[in-house]
């Protein structure tokens, strides 16, 4: 039995090119370490991604570095399984974006790195993509079978799910995008300001308590320590879109610029304004659309959720 984590042993264990002495003491090490057994799952999942991930032919350039690599006198030093599959791995993906793709096996962790030229595509199982953009930090974060999860530290992302909701997760610094069956364009900075385009279906946007709803057409800014931001349609009017960065002192504009459509906005106004500002959006959404049977100004302005959602899900007809 080992006394100690198992952490280097496990990816020659997933390979099944662990000599089976050993095989035997690590899973029994397994049996009582939690932590490893996490260590595990997570190198399988990651090795599960990079066996769908697609090759291309490098090109020139790459080889004739490695050559020169190679002509280098160095010590011997045999290399875990891993380090050459994710290696190779990342050499095969770096045509795709004539630049690098990198995987870096941490415990708990399997990160991917893009450089300033390069992108590529990684499969989520069997329901949909995800496209790498260029300078993004992402990690694959282990997860619920059926479930997907990803963490993105920096840079952009592209995802096209055909799924049930809530099985996609992308976490943030500034919160987590949840797939409603959707294609949608995130990026964030590392502090997490950013932005979440949706092209297709929904994305929920969630942080500190609060949620935010984006319809395909619409957007929502990503703001660190501050929770979700409103959502907006993109042909919203740009002053509706400016006030909306401080909307606490801006609500005139916001109020006066709305649309039909907009409601959208409004409705994601309702729970984080004051009172007095919870009265004025209600007037406004009331002026624009007739109320729905159900739904009344005193439930509005006490924010009762089952009020709130049969407003929004009446509303969404006009997003």
């Amino acid at each position: 039995m080992f006394s100690r984590h198992v952490s280097r042993q496990l990816a020659a264990l997933v390979d099944g090119e662990l000599a089976s002495r050993d095989t035997q003491r690590v899973e029994g090490h397994m049996a009582g370490c939690e932590r490893c057994r996490e260590d595990r799952d997570n190198i399988r999942f990651g090795m599960s991604m990079l066996d769908r991930l697609p090759i291309a032919a490098a090109p020139d350039a790459i080889w004739t570095s490695i050559e020169a690599t190679l002509r280098q006198p160095r010590p011997y030093r045999s290399a875990p399984p891993q380090r050459w599959r994710l290696a190779l791995a990342a050499l095969a993906l770096g045509a795709v974006g004539a630049a690098y793709w990198m995987v870096a096996h941490r415990p708990g962790s399997q990160w991917i790195e893009t450089g300033p030229s390069s992108t590529t595509t990684i499969r989520v199982g069997e329901i949909g993509s995800v496209e790498i953009s260029p300078n993004t930090r992402l990690r694959i974060v282990a997860a619920p079978p059926g479930q997907h999860r990803l963490a993105l530290a920096r840079g952009e992302i592209r995802a096209k799910i055909s799924a049930p909701p809530r099985l996609f997760f992308v976490d943030t610094p500034s919160g987590t995008a949840v797939d409603l069956g959707c294609e949608y364009t995130l990026q964030t900075d590392e502090d997490g300001t950013g932005m979440l385009q949706v092209t297709r279906g929904w994305v929920s946007f969630q942080a500190n308590g609060l949620e935010s709803l984006i319809p395909a057409g619409a957007s929502c800014q990503t703001r660190p320590h501050a929770g979700p931001g409103i959502p907006y349609f993109d042909d919203a009017p740009e002053k509706l879109k400016q006030a909306l960065v401080v909307f606490g002192t801006n609500l005139d504009v916001i109020l006066a610029e709305a649309r039909v459509r907009d409601t959208l906005t409004l409705w994601h106004l309702l729970p984080r304004v004051g009172l007095a500002g919870r009265e004025r959006v209600y007037d406004r959404i009331a002026a624009l659309t007739p109320l729905p049977a159900g739904v009344s100004r005193q439930r509005v302005l006490d924010l009762d959720p089952n009020t709130l959602t049969l407003w929004k899900d009446e509303l969404a007809w006009k997003w």
